[in-house]
């Protein structure tokens, strides 16, 4: 028996969904990822979608592994910036430190996601085993295309729906009263994430890079799908 959590941040703390043996098992909502980790301590696999593993000066090549293989979905993989560039009280700030490391500036999505990022990589960084997973990697592999639409349209969101319950991932109407507010695609996503979480526990999946790079402390950086 494989019980795995895939997790995506959303509005107001983090998405999970759980599933045995590659089926749905459960949904939770918690304002804090340590709370679904914790509650997740039976699990085989625990993936999540945000940056696990920052450099203290250069790219991570994860990044731009994933933005190759997607394509014209390249961008909706952010390039995470060095670590100092967080540690910066705004996002002037953070853009002039970025493009004197890196050559370039980070997103405003990059930025935004500032307090999550440190929040996993807290964990991360204190031994807490968590996989990287995007899930545009994951629905790509389980045969979505650029024309079934993007996560926020009604076409793409029914064809990621369509993609999930193809792989035996069927998620019922009801998802709890802690879920039930979330958006749509930050759902999908974590059940996207969840699914390559089940891959991960099978020694299915494959990461970008392979082998992973590994940053100044050590830590491997790679997506997994």
């Amino acid at each position: 028996m494989t019980t795995v959590l895939g997790i995506d941040a959303c509005r107001g703390g983090w998405v999970g969904i759980g599933l045995r043996d590659g089926r749905f098992l459960s949904a939770h909502c918690a304002p804090q990822l340590e709370d679904l980790v914790h509650d997740a301590a039976d699990a085989d696999v625990v993936a999540v979608d945000i940056p696990l593993g920052l450099t203290h000066s250069g790219e991570r090549a994860a990044d731009r592994a994933a933005r190759a293989m997607l394509g014209r979905r390249g961008s909706s993989v952010f390039l995470t910036p060095p670590r100092p560039v967080f540690d910066e009280p705004d996002y002037d700030a953070a853009k002039r430190r970025c493009r004197s490391l890196v050559g370039w500036m980070p997103s405003r999505q990059a930025w935004g996601l500032r307090a999550k990022v440190l929040e996993a990589n807290r964990l991360y960084g204190i031994g807490v085993v968590l996989y990287e997973v995007h899930p545009e990697l994951s629905f790509r592999r389980l045969g979505l295309r650029y024309e079934d639409g993007t996560k926020k349209s009604w076409r793409g969101q029914r064809a990621r729906l369509r993609a999930l319950a193809e792989a035996g991932i069927v998620l019922p109407e009801d998802l709890g009263a802690a879920v039930a507010k979330v958006p749509a695609d930050d759902v999908l996503d974590a059940a996207a994430v969840a699914w390559s979480a089940e891959r991960i526990a099978r020694g299915q999946a494959i990461c970008l890079p392979d082998p992973p790079q590994r940053n100044e402390r050590g830590q491997p950086m790679a997506i997994w799908q």
